[in-house]
């Protein structure tokens, strides 16, 4: 009768052990030790949040690992990378990186140059093999535009208005990686209606655009010896505008488009609690022995 109730012992008490291991909720980790570089390594913009809205502050490695502490349910403020995309006399050659480490491997976020749009060969061409027409191919369709207007005619608009260089510089909100699944997520900060910002551009044809279509700008992402480009056309809304400062404009920031990339887990490390559930059984078994030399 002993013997039964010190089995039934140990086997409620690895099974405890066994229920924390599968029930343990999984965790969320973030970027680490952010660093800014590339060949434009000053070319970047950090915002921070006040209220509801994102306001510029200082260049700094501490605020740059502060602001990308959110999620996409809670998006915080956001560094833009390559911030001078929209300039005249823009270099498209020079880069702007964010780099860092997530569970315990190393990722490197990027603006894009004309070469990741257009090849070695910097074809501009509507149709020709390379990024620029897999991308805006996509681009149009989300636009809405009426079928009048050809791909070809709306390409080289864009083309023309400089719109491959203005996706260029993405806002980077958060990097997060799920502990159990590896996947890794990237928030990207951008407009929650694209019409606002490019229907201004394009003129007549800026009007034909699709109210409240989405796409975000475009993030390289390097990460476990893989290179991908990354974005979305779909957003959710922020909850925060840039609306506060100079080059305030009401609108940017106010839609949270999330990529993700497969991550590699992470080494597991025990929660205290499940620690302290198999030090129990451990206990358990220490207790057994003790008692079967005390019946010698």
């Amino acid at each position: 009768m002993k013997m039964t109730f010190q089995k039934l012992v140990i086997g409620a008490s690895m099974a405890i052990g066994v229920s924390a291991l599968a029930t343990a909720p999984a965790q969320a980790g973030t970027l680490t030790g952010a660093t800014i570089g590339g060949t434009a390594a000053g070319d970047y913009l950090v915002y921070d949040v006040s209220g509801n809205s994102t306001v510029k502050v200082s260049n700094t490695q501490t605020n740059v690992q502060k602001v990308l502490d959110g999620s996409a349910a809670s998006p915080t403020g956001n560094v833009e990378l390559r911030a001078t995309t929209e300039q005249s006399g823009f270099d498209f050659t020079k880069n702007t990186t964010l780099s860092g480490q997530i569970g315990g491997q190393s990722i490197t976020l990027s603006s894009l140059t004309a070469t990741d749009w257009f090849g070695a060969g910097l074809n501009t061409t509507y149709g020709a093999q390379n990024f620029a027409n897999t991308w805006f191919n996509q681009f149009y369709d989300a636009a809405g535009l009426p079928s009048y207007i050809s791909r070809a005619q709306a390409f080289n608009a864009f083309l023309g208005i400089g719109g491959f260089q203005r996706s260029s510089d993405p806002n980077i909100s958060y990097v997060n990686q799920n502990d159990t699944t590896g996947e890794i997520k990237i928030g990207l900060a951008g407009h929650y209606n694209l019409k606002d910002y490019y229907a201004p551009l394009l003129g007549s044809l800026g009007s034909l655009l699709k109210n409240g279509f989405q796409a975000s700008e475009v993030v390289k992402a390097t990460y476990n010896g893989k290179t991908d480009f990354l974005y979305s056309f779909s957003a959710t809304a922020s909850g925060l505008t840039n609306s506060a400062g100079i080059g305030a404009d009401g609108k940017s920031h106010s839609g949270n488009y999330e990529v993700s990339i497969k991550g590699v887990p992470p080494t597991a490390v025990p929660e205290p609690s499940i620690i302290l559930g198999l030090l129990g059984v451990a206990g358990v078994f220490t207790t057994r022995r003790q008692l079967k030399k005390a019946s010698i």
